[in-house]
């Protein structure tokens, strides 16, 4: 069972901590449990009150008159463990520790961390935190935070390693029509982890998109393994905060997290098929659209304001996010045009201008675009009542003598009902913008039926956006798990015998070697380890040829002068030989191999981040590499799905297609060479990286022409 279960739902609760005195953070998240319409048994743990708010008190955990499902702790942090354990006896097998002063300090948190877990785990309690907020549990009405959330129960789950975020946040959710259905705020994370919450919301049916803020994930194969089963039932999305040196010392004090690379989240979030947002706003709201709105069947969109700005703000919005804006055909438009003025553009964008009939911007225009056929999703932006009527009311009271703003109100079309429940009686989703906020009655009723309405009209097409990326998400090729390859013994005994020989990398002639050995393309070569063995190769080339320094030492040739081409001819070929021998300073073998003819040059490569997980690349290669940086990152050992979506990543994938009389790239082969190097460091462990740069397209097919493994 998963130890979120009892915790969620728990039907009795103790909190420790809690007073009399309503301005104490204990004394809050009690009032919250309180008050916020939980049903369950509500103990008060406090060795001098004799009551809280009419609930008696227990000086201790062991004078409880029964095994509480939930412990819930805000005392400070010396004092927990102990405490804790008196729980553990009377046989309470879940705690929520709010309190702060563990790991987030430094190392005397972290000893007193390490005790807490010691004391958990010899009594079998699973715990949430330290260093937390609690959890959110709208099926149930239990409320665990300081702030009050009294709302009906919502369809987007969240986790959270910053408590504040299901806090300050509620009122700010509240507002906006955005109804959570469990919340939980994870905090240090030393026992139970957003891993654990992720799969608990998976399971949760109320549930239906999940919402993750993330400083940092512990143990990313986990995250990835039980991400990539998750998402193509049921959608994640997720705000990643640590790869910056400022967000990822922040995430460090803030809860211990420890924080990777942007470019490689940006990856793991690719390759389990999570939506990637960059602001907490579009967390709530982009993961409340998946949550509430119907599955996009296709990417068209119906466009329809009352002004032209905001439609052409749109339009262009949605555009540039993948979606069509058709024109209208002359069919639909002949429906449109008798209901709008007769300068009004009716080909979609639809802009009825100045109109203050509500019924034709929301009902009877949005209809008639879905039964045509023509649409897959609808934006409306303009749609508002009593925040316009206020707006103009003191200009206009005094000219038609009206005495309040409800007189106007009421000459407006009523039907507010209608408009909302277009999604789910058509199966298209909808999004509207407005300047008006939830103190709109229109505005108010569109959230009350789950129709988000944004304050910007391109926050509205970014947000219908996320439902395109989920749809390109499960019409992604079926996930396979990786079936790893047997280990080549030859291969092995290359990286013993380096490793025999304190090598911190192969030279590159038996790093390629090791390549080929696993199918991996690389040119005919020859190493030419000393001038006795010059004449007999040189003399048997096909030229042109390159010829570069090969020791194990020398990691990065160009820059130092050790690499030759075209080499032309054998006599070429022994002065390219002695120059090397010069410029190196000492006697070193050389490589020779045919030069590669190819326009196009790609690179491909593995590295192991210390403390984080092992990561693939794969993007534009050879010298200006660094300048352009044009790549994309997975986690390794990958799948064939994982290799093709990373051809399809980068910036210049047009160069894998027909490009200027160049073939189309082979891509089987490309991807499958993508997928070698990626299981590559799970077959040897002693690999710590590994460089194909540049991988050249002959024709139409990658060979990889210089290679560098680096030895752990």
């Amino acid at each position: 069972m998963n130890p979120l279960e009892k915790l969620i739902n728990p039907v009795s609760i103790a909190v420790v901590g809690a007073s009399s005195n309503p301005l104490k953070m204990a004394t809050l998240h009690l009032l919250s449990i309180m008050k916020d319409g939980y049903k369950g048994r509500i103990y008060v743990i406090h060795p001098k009150e004799a009551s809280v708010f009419g609930l008696k008190t227990y000086k201790s955990p062991l004078d409880l008159p029964e095994a509480v499902d939930c412990a819930f702790f805000v005392i400070p942090a010396h004092n927990i463990p102990e405490t804790l354990k008196d729980f553990g006896t009377i046989g309470t097998k879940r705690a929520i520790i709010i309190s702060a002063g563990f790991k987030e300090i430094g190392k005397e948190g972290k000893l007193l961390e390490d005790k807490l877990k010691s004391t958990a785990g010899i009594n079998g309690i699973r715990f949430l935190g330290p260093n937390c907020m609690g959890i959110v549990n709208t099926e149930i009405s239990l409320n665990t935070t300081i702030m009050e959330y009294i709302d009906r129960p919502g369809s987007l789950g969240f986790a959270t390693q910053s408590g504040t975020y299901i806090t300050q946040t509620l009122r700010y959710l509240k507002n906006h029509g955005i109804r959570l259905s469990k919340a939980v705020s994870v905090g240090n994370e030393a026992d139970i982890s957003i891993i654990d919450v992720l799969e608990y919301l998976a399971n949760d049916e109320q549930t239906k998109a999940i919402a993750l803020y993330i400083e940092g994930i512990r143990d990313i194969q986990r995250f990835l393994d039980v991400a990539i089963t998750i998402t193509p039932k049921k959608p994640i999305i997720a705000q990643y905060v640590g790869g910056s040196q400022a967000g990822a010392r922040a995430g460090s004090s803030h809860t211990g997290a420890m924080a990777g690379p942007d470019y490689i989240y940006e990856g793991l979030f690719k390759q389990a098929g999570i939506i990637r947002v960059h602001s907490i706003e579009e967390l709530f709201f982009h993961g409340y659209m998946l949550a509430t709105q119907p599955r996009l069947k296709g990417n068209r969109v119906g466009i329809i304001t009352n002004s032209g700005g905001p439609a052409t703000s749109m339009a262009n919005s949605c555009e540039k996010e993948g979606f069509i804006v058709p024109t209208f055909s002359v069919e639909l438009q002949s429906k449109i045009k008798p209901l709008i003025p007769p300068h009004a553009q009716a080909g979609n964008p639809v802009d009825i201008t100045f109109n203050l009939d509500l019924d034709v911007l929301t009902i009877t225009i949005p209809e008639l675009a879905i039964q045509s056929g023509e649409v897959d999703a609808l934006c409306i932006h303009g749609a508002y009542r009593r925040g316009f009527v206020e707006a103009v009311y003191p200009h206009i009271r005094e000219i038609l003598n009206i005495q309040n703003p409800e007189d106007i109100i009421n000459m407006f079309p009523s039907d507010l009902h209608t408009p909302g429940t277009i999604p789910q009686k058509h199966g298209i989703p909808l999004v509207m913008s407005s300047f008006y906020d939830y103190q709109d009655d229109f505005t108010k009723a569109m959230q009350d039926h789950d129709v988000l309405v944004f304050d910007a009209p391109e926050k509205a097409a970014k947000a219908l956006a996320s439902l395109l990326r989920y749809k390109e998400i499960i019409n992604r090729l079926p996930y396979e798990p990786i079936t790893l390859p047997e280990s080549n013994p030859e291969a092995k005994a290359i990286i013993l015998e380096a490793k025999k020989n304190n090598q911190k990398a192969l030279d590159e002639y038996m790093a390629k070697r090791l390549l080929s050995l696993y199918g991996i393309p690389i040119p005919d070569e020859r190493l030419i380890e000393d001038e006795k063995q010059l004449d007999g190769i040189v003399t048997s080339m096909r030229y042109p040829i390159v010829m570069k320094a090969c020791h194990p030492d020398i990691m990065h040739k160009t820059e130092k002068g050790l690499v030759i081409l075209p080499v032309k001819d054998s006599i070429e070929a022994k002065q390219a030989f002695q120059t090397i021998q010069n410029r190196a300073g000492y006697a070193i073998p050389v490589l020779a191999y045919p030069m590669v003819e190819g326009k196009r040059e790609f690179m491909v490569g593995a590295v192991n981040n210390k403390g984080f997980a092992q990561s693939v690349l794969f993007g534009l290669g050879g010298i200006y590499t660094e300048v352009i940086q044009d790549a994309t990152f997975r986690i390794a050992p990958l799948t064939q799905r994982d290799a093709y979506e990373m051809l399809n990543d980068i910036k210049a994938k047009t160069l894998l297609g027909k490009f200027r009389n160049m073939d189309e790239v082979d891509k089987d082969i490309l991807a499958q060479l993508i997928v070698i190097v990626s299981v590559l460091p799970v077959l040897h462990p002693e690999i710590a990286e590994i460089d194909c740069n540049p991988v050249i397209i002959s024709g139409n097919k990658p060979v990889v022409v210089d290679a560098l493994i680096v030895i752990e």
